[in-house]
Order: C-alpha cells, then sequence, then structure tokens
C-alpha cells in the first residue's frame, strides 16, 4: 500500500462546504483537547503568541516550504492497537504529539516509529485529527516495513525463533515501528523508488560482521531496519524534490563483533552511494536526506565513518538545526555542541545521555531559510507536553521557494 489521497477516513463525519472543518470547528477541537494550555479568556493563538520564542511561531513565510522529520514513538505492543488509541481521542502521548505537529506546521513531514497497517487506516485517522487541528496533509504515504517482517533465522542468537530481534529489523509484529510521509504537496508514486527490500551483502562495500549464522543470513537478511525510500514531491517554486527516507538501527544490542554497529553505518552509506553514483539508481531532483539515523557524530554509539560521510557529502547541507532546550539540557560529559542534539535518551549508565540522532540534510543547490529543533526549555508551557510525546524532537528545515 502506498499514496493515499482524496477523502480523509473520517470524510463521512465532517461538515461543511466538501466536508472540510472550518477554522472555528478547528480551534475548539484545539480547546477541548488540549485545555491546560488554555487560560482564563486568551485564544489558543494568543497564548502562542504570548509564550513562545519566535522560531516556535509558524515561522515559515509564503516563500518557504518547511521539511521535517519526527520519531514519534507511536509503537504498540499489537497490531490495531496504534488505532484504537487514536480514535479514543484521550491517548495523552498521540495528543502531545499531535500538538507539536500542528503548532510547528511542517508542510511536508516524515513521521518515524508508526505503526504500519496494510490499508493506512491508523495514518489516516492519525492525519484526519490533524486536520481538525488545522494542519491538513491530503498527501500520505506509507509502504511495509521491515521491522517485525519475520526472517526464518535466529538473528539474536538465543535458540529461539521468532522473536521481535530475528525479525528483518525489531519489531513485535509485521508492521511495527514503521515509517510514513505526510505532505501538502502531491507526491510522484510512479517514481518512487524502494530499496526496503535490498539485502544487506548485496550492498556494494557491506560489511557483515563474522557470525556463525552470517553465512544463512546473508540470503535473507535485508539491509532496511524499517525502509529507504526516495519519494518525488511536485513542489510549488520548487518542482520536483526528492525526499530520501531512514529510520536506522540504533548501534548498540550486540557482542564484539558490532554487528548492529555495522549494520547502522551501512543504511546510511546506502544513502551516500545513492547520491554518487554507487548504486545503479540514481537522484533525478534536487533531495532531501531526512529520518533517524541513530548516531551521533560525536557521542554515543556507533560508527562514526557513516554519520561523517553523510555530513560531508557534496551534494548536501547541513544547516544544523539547534534548540535552547537542547543547550540548556547539555551532558557535561559530551564532546559535540549539546544544542544540536535531538533526543532525550537516560544519562549514564542506564543510557547515553542526550544525542543528535535525528537528521534533515537538503541538498547543497537549494536554499536554507531557517532551521530548528522543537525543545523549549524547561520554563516554557510546551516543554512538558512535548517530553510527554516522545523521546525524540520535531526537526525542520524551511527551504526557500521561487515565487
Amino acid at each position: 500500500m502506498g499514496v493515499a489521497s482524496g477523502k480523509s477516513f473520517h470524510a463521512r463525519h465532517r461538515h461543511g462546504t466538501n466536508c472540510q472543518h472550518d477554522r472555528r470547528q478547528a480551534q475548539a477541537l484545539v480547546a477541548r483537547r488540549h485545555r491546560w494550555w488554555i487560560a482564563g479568556n486568551l485564544t489558543f493563538a494568543s497564548v502562542l503568541v504570548f509564550f513562545l520564542p519566535a522560531q516556535y511561531l509558524f515561522a515559515q513565510t509564503p516563500d518557504t516550504v518547511r521539511i521535517a522529520t519526527y520519531t514519534v514513538e507511536l509503537t504498540r505492543k499489537g497490531p490495531g492497537l496504534l488505532l484504537r488509541d487514536i480514535l479514543s481521542e484521550d491517548d495523552a502521548q498521540i495528543i502531545a504529539a499531535q500538538s507539536v505537529i500542528a503548532e510547528n506546521d511542517p508542510d511536508i513531514l516524515l513521521l518515524v516509529g508508526f505503526d504500519y497497517d496494510l490499508h493506512l487506516i491508523a495514518l489516516s485517522a492519525f492525519a484526519d485529527q490533524l486536520e481538525q487541528l488545522g494542519a491538513p496533509y491530503p498527501h500520505r504515504f506509507a509502504r511495509r516495513p521491515n521491522s517485525g517482517r519475520p526472517s526464518g533465522l535466529d538473528l539474536d542468537g538465543d535458540g529461539r525463533l521468532g522473536g521481535a530481534r530475528d525479525a528483518q529489523g525489531y519489531g513485535r509484529f509485521s508492521g511495527h515501528g514503521g515509517m510514513a510521509i505526510l505532505s501538502r504537496y502531491p507526491i510522484t508514486e510512479t517514481g518512487i523508488q524502494d530499496f526496503t527490500d535490498l539485502l544487506w551483502q548485496e550492498l556494494p562495500g557491506a560489511h557483515l560482521a563474522d557470525l556463525e549464522a552470517e553465512v544463512e543470513a546473508g540470503r535473507t537478511q535485508r539491509l532496511s531496519s524499517i525502509n529507504h525510500w526516495a519519494v518525488p514531491v511536485k513542489i510549488d517554486g520548487l518542482g520536483l524534490v526528492e525526499l530520501l527516507t531512514i529510520g536506522a538501527t540504533p548501534p548498540v544490542f550486540d557482542g564484539p563483533e558490532d554487528r548492529i554497529g555495522y549494520r547502522n553505518r551501512d543504511e546510511l552509506r546506502l544513502w551516500h552511494l545513492y547520491l554518487n553514483g554507487g548504486l545503479d539508481q540514481q537522484p533525478h531532483a534536487p533531495v532531501v536526506l531526512l529520518g533517524k539515523f541513530n548516531v551521533d557524530p560525536f557521542d554515543g554509539d556507533g560508527r562514526s565513518e557513516g554519520i561523517a560521510g553523510l555530513l560531508s557529502d557534496p551534494h548536501l547541507q547541513d544547516p544544523q538545526p539547534s534548540s535552547e532546550g537542547a543547550r540548556e539540557a547539555a551532558d557535561q560529559t559530551h564532546q559535540g555542541p549539546s544544542a544540536l542534539d535531538t533526543a532525550a535518551f537516560d544519562p549514564a549508565p542506564e543510557g547515553p545521555g542526550n544525542l543528535r540522532v535525528d537528521y534533515v540534510l537538503p541538498d547543497a543547490k537549494l536554499t536554507v531559510a531557517g532551521a530548528g529543533v522543537v525543545w523549549p526549555p524547561s520554563g516554557d508551557p510546551r516543554a512538558a507536553d512535548i517530553e510527554r510525546a516522545a523521546r525524540h524532537r520535531l526537526v525542520w528545515v524551511d527551504l526557500v521557494r521561487d515565487r
């Protein structure tokens, strides 16, 4: 299943011209579902203007397009449970994530860590509720991920088959923790290139660690832990732009052979090879590489050559989106610039501390107007809700459009 557009999942429940909610209905829903942000006689909009720094207030202009990635961690323990929680309209995590998205208003959004179902029913329900909040996304795309897809092998070496770590990508069930694109601009479905099925051993220069099961695993083990897509989107004022998406595995949970560390490295290398003619396919338009890379250039675990290759690739630019919240929460033991961190992980020894693991890297030919990470300082009224949504923060970049 791929692109979905046209009438929304709950179109039969809508009112007014073309079955669309108007702004008054959207504001009423915001007030009802997010009332802890509303005080006295202030409107939702005036609360935002009063409290938020300028960079968090719909900063894009009509001459820019905002592209964002958000690792929402909207995963559940079984199929259908995410849809149940979305339709309940009282799940605190879902409400918080939708608030973050609606406030920051990206035109194109990659969701990472969103449970997949065949007909995109959960995604459609989620997007329908965003539309009621004033953030419409008529174009929706997702395909079955490798996460939770059975491999038939004992990949984690625990002597049992069918575990979450035995799947092509970690997952309790097929579709667990997938990816999706929400867009206000049309997706050119015929131009999509999908590398999700690519075997790890087929990637030029792949490094499969020397494990007893590796010979057998090499015949079936896919490279992507979730998905790798090249998705063309037609943007007014820019033309076609290819979204290169990734949701790489965390480079941990293995032994001294560093099998998962090498897999993370090679998941990033796929896009480096794609940009530099190392695969059969090449970009047909300017690109934006975005998603969860799951590796920091300076701190935490992981093989730094993978992320270093992308950050230094001449085809790309790094706007280095930052936030005051990440700067305030700096880990003094880390070497990298704390303001660039995008995820709040537990500090040592339980976790790696805050890291930069989510990225939006535009083509070097595109003009960047602004960039940021939605991580306000602790005194901001939104801080608790952003923490409730996910450990990761929404990362955005504004690109200049020709008028």
